[in-house]
């Protein structure tokens, strides 16, 4: 009885010691950059806001002076089945064409944004935390983009086709502009997001709150929750997009596993 307390409290110590040097670092593992008192902190926050304001709003701009193009792109994955677009209220498609450009502005402004980010934070890593930075914001980002491809190239035909399919015969498809790219554009962005989970677990890997081999132990559960989260995320019920999206969803968070296993974690 008394070796296993001693094992446990072992343990315990240890993921206790992770957290904490996380949370506190040693004074050898910090940069030696200069200190900056909390205003110039508060002050370098606004500056780095206003640009990313600045980017985004400019890039939005961009986007709304091609607004109709960007709408016709994103129409391509059913335009093919016949599906007419109407504009079901006066200002509808104007006020569309400031969503979509509200979405691309934020995803091409997306890099700046990451950029002062990662520049206000950087003061404040340890020299270990750094090598790991730019791994994991260059993952991130690729995955983020992956996600929207995959989105667009996959998963948004093939809900758009089983809704087709399933009214062919019975109802004219005569689609809400709104409505389709309020679909759309939340499926491509959920996904892109729901793509991130090999960065976080790479994250709670470092931190040393979840190793690779407990990662793994759980795929049973992983399936399930990876079939849940993807009915939650799809703005679709169709069991075809769900299933489309739990399988890399799994594939991800198994790959992220193993990287966390093989980086020693």
């Amino acid at each position: 009885m008394y070796n296993i307390d001693l094992v446990d409290g072992v343990k315990e110590d240890n993921g206790g010691s992770s957290i904490s040097n996380f949370l506190y670092p040693s004074q050898e593992l910090l940069p030696d950059d200069k200190e900056m008192t909390i205003f110039d902190h508060l002050e370098e926050l606004r500056q780095r806001l206003f640009i990313s304001v600045i980017a985004v709003g400019v890039s939005i701009g961009g986007c709304f002076a091609y607004s109709k193009d960007l709408i016709v792109f994103l129409e391509a994955p059913v335009k093919e089945q016949g599906v007419k677009f109407l504009q079901l209220a006066p200002g509808e498609f104007f006020f569309t064409t400031i969503k979509v450009s509200g979405y691309c502005g934020i995803l091409l402004g997306s890099p700046i944004i990451l950029y002062e980010l990662i520049a206000f934070v950087l003061p404040g890593l340890t020299r270990d935390e750094r090598k790991f930075l730019g791994p994991i914001v260059l993952g991130s980002s690729v995955l983020f983009y992956a996600g929207i491809t995959f989105s667009y190239m996959v998963l948004t035909p093939a809900a758009l086709n089983f809704f087709v399919t399933y009214a062919e015969g019975v109802v004219e498809s005569l689609w809400s502009i709104d409505q389709y790219f309020e679909f759309v554009l939340v499926l491509m962005f959920s996904t892109g997001l729901s793509f991130q989970v090999p960065v976080i677990q790479f994250l709670l890997g470092q931190v040393g709150l979840v190793s690779g081999d407990q990662m793994l132990s759980i795929w049973r559960y992983v399936v399930v929750g990876a079939v849940v989260a993807a009915a939650v995320v799809t703005p679709s019920t169709d069991p075809l997009t769900q299933l489309l999206l739990a399988a890399p969803l799994l594939g991800l968070y198994l790959g992220g596993a193993w990287v966390v296993k093989l980086t020693g974690r």
